[in-house]
C-alpha cells in the first residue's frame, strides 16, 4: 500500500491499476477517494466491501467534463447552467441515468439516477485523461468516519486497502462536494458541501432547499450518522470541561487545559472548512473522553461545517 507522491510516472500507474480492476487512492480538492473503474462491477463492490458502506448509499463518478457526463445522464438546462457555474469543481449533479450508460448498477444503487462530478484537483484530472475511465470514488476512509484529508489519514484508515495511494497534499477544500438534484423543474440540495447554498441559488436564480431527513436516500451524505469520530461530540460548547478536548472556532476562543484546535482564529469559514476533518481526526486521538465544539455560524459554509458536526454526534 505505498503512499506516493503523485507524477506523471505514478498517475499512470493508478491509472493501469483501474483498469485492471483495482482500487486507487486519489486526491480531490473536497477529500481524498477511494476510486474503482465505475464500469467494472467486482471492482465497485470491493470499494462498498473495504468501506463496509451500505449497498444502498450510491456512488459519485467522477468525469473529466460536461461532455462526458452527459453521456451517463439527461441533464435539463438547471443541470447545465450549474455545470457551466461550478465545474471544475466541488458540485456534484444527481441527475437521470442514461440507459446504457455502462455503469455498475451498484455505483448508482439499483436508482434511476446518477451522481456525477468533474474535480478541480489536477491530479484528480491527470488521473481521468490518463485513464480514460469512469471513476467512482467516495471519500476513502471507513463508512461513516472521518473524511480524509491528507494521503497519511488515507494510509492510517485504509492500511493496505488501495493498490496506491497517489500524494497530491492537502485537500484545499476539506469539505465533501455539494450535492443537487436537478431531476425535473425543482432542484433540491441532497447534500451540504464545498459550495455553498448561496452560491447555487445565484446561478438558479431560486431558492433551494435541502431533502428532508427522511427523504429516501439518493446521494451520498445523507445518513443520519455520518463523519464521526470514536470521541463523542458536544455542541456549542462555550468552554471545554475536565477532560474534554476542544474544537474551538473564532477570536474568542478560551483557554483549554486538555487539546485543542481553532479551525479559524480569525473566524474564517473557508480557512474553517479546509482545516475542519483534520482537526476532528487530530482531536479524536488525543484520548479526551470528549470533544466540546464551539458555536459555528451557519452562514456560507458554515451550514455544511455544521451539517458535519450534527451527523457526527448523533448517538450511536
Amino acid at each position: 500500500m505505498p503512499v506516493v507522491p503523485a507524477t506523471d510516472e505514478t498517475i499512470a500507474r493508478a491509472a493501469e491499476a483501474l483498469a485492471a480492476g483495482r482500487l486507487v487512492a486519489i486526491p480531490t480538492e473536497t477529500v481524498y477517494g477511494l476510486g474503482a473503474d465505475a464500469r467494472n462491477a467486482s471492482a465497485v463492490a470491493g470499494v462498498f466491501a473495504m468501506k463496509d458502506r451500505p449497498e444502498f448509499n450510491p456512488l459519485i463518478v467522477h468525469v473529466p467534463d460536461l461532455a462526458t457526463a452527459e453521456t451517463l445522464a439527461a441533464f435539463n438546462a438547471e443541470a447545465r447552467a450549474l455545470a457551466n457555474a461550478f465545474w471544475p469543481g466541488p458540485l456534484t449533479i444527481v441527475a437521470p441515468k442514461r440507459r446504457k450508460c455502462g455503469i455498475a448498477d451498484l455505483v448508482t444503487a439499483g436508482l434511476d439516477t446518477i451522481a456525477v462530478r468533474v474535480p478541480g484537483h489536477p491530479v484528480a484530472r491527470a488521473l481521468l485523461q490518463a485513464s480514460g475511465l469512469p471513476i467512482a470514488a467516495p471519500s476513502a476512509n471507513r463508512s461513516g468516519r472521518i473524511s480524509p484529508t491528507d494521503a497519511s489519514h488515507v494510509a492510517a484508515e485504509l492500511g493496505d486497502v488501495p493498490d496506491l495511494i497517489l500524494d497530491g497534499g492537502p485537500c484545499a477544500r476539506g469539505l465533501e462536494s455539494t450535492v443537487v438534484s436537478v431531476t425535473d423543474d425543482s432542484p433540491v440540495l441532497l447534500r451540504l458541501g464545498a459550495v455553498p447554498r448561496s452560491e447555487i441559488e445565484s446561478v438558479l436564480g431560486h431558492p433551494i432547499h435541502l431533502a428532508k431527513e427522511d427523504a429516501p436516500i439518493a446521494s451520498p451524505g445523507q445518513l443520519a450518522r455520518h463523519y464521526a469520530p470514536q470521541t463523542p461530540l458536544r455542541l456549542n460548547a462555550d468552554s471545554a470541561e475536565a477532560g474534554e478536548a476542544l474544537l474551538a472556532f473564532g477570536p474568542d476562543a478560551p483557554d483549554c487545559a486538555g487539546a485543542s484546535i481553532n479551525l479559524s482564529p480569525s473566524g474564517n469559514l473557508a480557512e474553517a472548512a479546509m482545516r475542519f476533518f483534520a482537526a476532528l481526526r487530530h482531536l479524536d486521538e488525543t484520548g479526551s473522553r470528549r470533544i466540546a465544539v464551539m458555536p459555528i455560524p451557519e452562514d456560507g459554509l458554515g451550514e455544511a461545517i455544521n451539517d458535519r458536526l450534527r451527523r457526527a454526534a448523533k448517538a450511536r
